[in-house]
């Protein structure tokens, strides 16, 4: 599908020139030619390919990102160019082939004709895109990525797909007031909407400075929904702020950008959509040139400094980093053209030369480095961890750890790459030996050996005992009982399977460590926690999660201890945002995870009237807690069209009530005051 998308991208920028389309059996006859389009095509540089790749796809960019690295399991299994060429599918019934007169009457097809076949029996272009569309076939977007996934993986790990008017809402709302909050906090400023900010600023590379600094995590990331989301919402309100700038420092003026439909959409000042395309002349107008390459490196940019992600499935996250490079790919540009053996960059006002030798797009980042797999709930070190012994050891300074991050991002050489990931891996490694080293429990083993050690000299400087020898032999037991307990103490926890997959928050992310070391968390944590209840935790586990949570107590569910884990690691001033249960609100068993919610910051909780998982029998609530500034808890009620305010009430009145009950009365006199403002927030 990433493929489809690319091959509908190329077309787009070509006037839907049909040469650009390589997904067909005319092209790609077998599954070796399959092999060589990922590892000898998309993997390489133009220069790195042979005449007889470039014969065939000589129109094929380059995209460097780990995407078509080959993986541990190809190396360990198979590969694609193993697959028996010869196999064939049956045509179902009620496939979409039955609709193309070409396949009607057949059977079945081969298993790679059907695969084109069928990816082609839908369109993957017109997304975003107003007009004609030629053929009657079913839009396809990005987007959809994440809900085959969440059906295929049939929910088994709690995970929903949370539909795209609830993801934008939450993330306009949530990142607003995390950006507002950032300058305030940096200019010690008083802002509080978007307009004061924008009033206020005056020098936009520094504004953009403190923007980027904004660190954004979804601790149960999916399919990376919500992280497309806060992408967009990003954009969105640089360009309200008017810090939306090209790589010469120039604003981004006269265009206006907006979120429909969870897409982000630019408009010229005509109100027309803007589009990236070689002109029939074969001509690149420079303004074009610019909006899309200002598109591609502040997306570069927001997901490289921005966004963040954890999940435990592994599938996940390769469909998380996934839908981030669609992004990307959606403002990919031509950076590079070829006269002879001449290369050009494309920096002239227009540039003419045959569309054809448009050689190079700009390479995808290595982006998957912020989005990791591991338990979010589970950590072997402490966030207030000490790891300063680490940072001082020169070679794994906290400066070398984030160059090295950063250099991975940037590399476009697989082995320099892959050189950086062992070097990183090299520098966690250190942590936890180091943290190892500095456990109570060690240091009691070590002291219990030091003793246990003299014993066995039990003699001073001239020879003497020290202690009757009974007593020494004595001591000497006590000794080895306590050393073995301490080892097997130690050895349980190393060797614990709930310990396997556990995620170390104290180091995984430098982005969220100050100069010191020291874990001062993320601005914004959002997203959809897995809804698993305890009858669906395994004992182990259970007894676990309630050692270490105070929420996981009685018969708690794992949105609960999401909710605990999320007050851990944003940062004090920081916004967080769950889509949640509504039984949250009022049942006993979530009382404590309320009170967490609720002390030192301001709540407001959207009950949703439309149902919003199809698969999930579930009322919805969307419950936001932020830095107290009023004090207050707001409720309000959502629908697809319009924001409704219920009720607002001091946290303090709520504090007092021994079960914490979040109540949804309708306030009358606010909901007057709605109607008469007119509000709609969701268009």
């Amino acid at each position: 599908m990433f493929l489809k998308l690319l091959e509908a991208q190329l077309q787009k920028y070509h006037n839907n020139d049909k040469s650009y389309k390589f997904l067909i059996t005319q092209t790609i006859k077998d599954y070796d030619v399959l092999n060589k389009l990922f590892f000898q095509v998309l993997a390489k540089p133009n220069h790195e390919r042979s005449e007889a790749i470039k014969a065939v796809f000589g129109k094929i960019p380059y995209l460097n990102s780990s995407l078509f690295d080959i993986s541990t399991l190809e190396d360990d299994s198979i590969r694609i160019n193993s697959l028996d060429d010869s196999l064939d599918l049956p045509l179902l019934k009620n496939s979409v082939l039955r609709n193309n007169a070409q396949y009607q009457d057949k059977k079945q097809l081969n298993t790679l004709q059907y695969l084109f076949a069928f990816l082609d029996a839908y369109d993957f272009s017109s997304e975003n895109q107003e007009g004609i569309v030629e053929e009657n076939r079913e839009l396809i977007s990005a987007s959809v990525l994440g809900l085959i996934f969440e059906k295929i993986n049939g929910y088994r790990d709690g995970s929903f797909y949370t539909p795209a008017f609830i993801t934008e809402y939450m993330c306009r709302e949530t990142i607003t007031k995390a950006v507002i909050q950032k300058f305030n906090e940096v200019n010690h400023w008083n802002c509080t909407t978007i307009t004061d900010l924008h009033n206020k600023i005056d020098n936009i590379d520094v504004a953009n400075e403190i923007f980027n600094s904004l660190h954004i995590c979804d601790p149960a990331v999916g399919s990376g929904h919500f992280l497309v989301s806060a992408l967009n919402a990003l954009i969105f309100l640089k360009a309200e702020l008017g810090i939306l700038k090209d790589r010469h420092g120039k604003r981004l003026k006269g265009y206006h950008i907006e979120i429909i439909n969870d897409e982000l959409i630019v408009l010229d000042e005509n109100e027309n959509p803007f589009e990236y395309k070689v002109l029939p002349n074969g001509k690149i107008n420079v303004e074009v040139q610019r909006v899309q390459e200002t598109l591609f490196h502040e997306k570069q940019t927001l997901i490289e400094n921005c966004l963040f992600g954890v999940d435990i499935n592994p599938n996940s996250v390769k469909i998380c980093r996934l839908r981030l490079w669609i992004e990307l790919l959606k403002n990919a540009y031509y950076y590079k053209y070829e006269i002879g053996d001449m290369k050009y960059e494309i920096n002239q006002k227009e540039i003419s030369h045959n569309s054809n030798l448009l050689s190079q797009l700009q390479t995808l980042p290595n982006i998957d480095i912020n989005i990791k797999q591991g338990n979010s709930l589970l950590s072997r070190f402490a966030l207030d961890e000490d790891l300063s012994e680490v940072f001082q050891k020169q070679k794994f300074s906290l400066a070398t750890y984030r160059d090295a991050v950063q250099a991975y991002k940037d590399s476009k050489s697989k082995d320099a790459k892959a050189e950086l990931l062992r070097f990183i891996n090299e520098i966690k490694e250190q942590f936890r030996e180091t943290v190892f080293l500095k456990d109570p429990r060690r240091k009691k083993l070590t002291a219990a050996k030091e003793k246990r050690l003299l014993l066995d000299y039990n003699i001073d400087m001239f020879g003497n005992a020290k202690i009757d020898k009974d007593q020494a032999e004595l001591q000497k037991r006590k000794l080895e009982t306590e050393i073995k307990k301490i080892e097997t103490e130690i050895a349980d926890i190393e060797q614990n399977n709930l310990y396997k997959g556990s995620f170390e928050w104290r180091f995984e992310f430098p982005e969220v460590l100050d100069d010191k070391g020291d874990f001062v968390g993320f601005d914004v944590v959002i997203g959809n926690p897995p809804y698993v209840g305890i009858e669906d935790i395994t004992w182990d586990f259970r007894r676990f999660y309630e050692k270490i949570y105070k929420t996981a107590s009685g018969r708690f569910d794992l949105y609960s201890l999401f909710i605990e884990k999320a007050m851990q690691i944003k940062q004090r001033y920081g916004v967080f945002s769950y889509i949640i249960p509504a039984k949250f609100l009022n049942n006993k068993q979530f009382a404590t995870a309320r009170k967490i919610i609720c002390e030192n910051h301001s709540v407001t909780v959207v009950k949703i009237d439309d149902k919003v998982f199809d698969d999930a029998q579930v009322d919805s609530v969307i419950i936001e807690n932020y830095p107290a500034i009023s004090n207050k808890y707001k409720a309000f009620k959502i629908t697809l069209k319009e924001l409704q305010s219920l009720s607002e009430t001091d946290i303090s009145s709520i504090l007092q009530d021994k079960e914490i009950i979040f109540q949804l009365e309708i306030n009358a006199k606010l909901t007057i005051l709605f109607q008469k403002s007119n509000v709609t927030l969701l268009k």
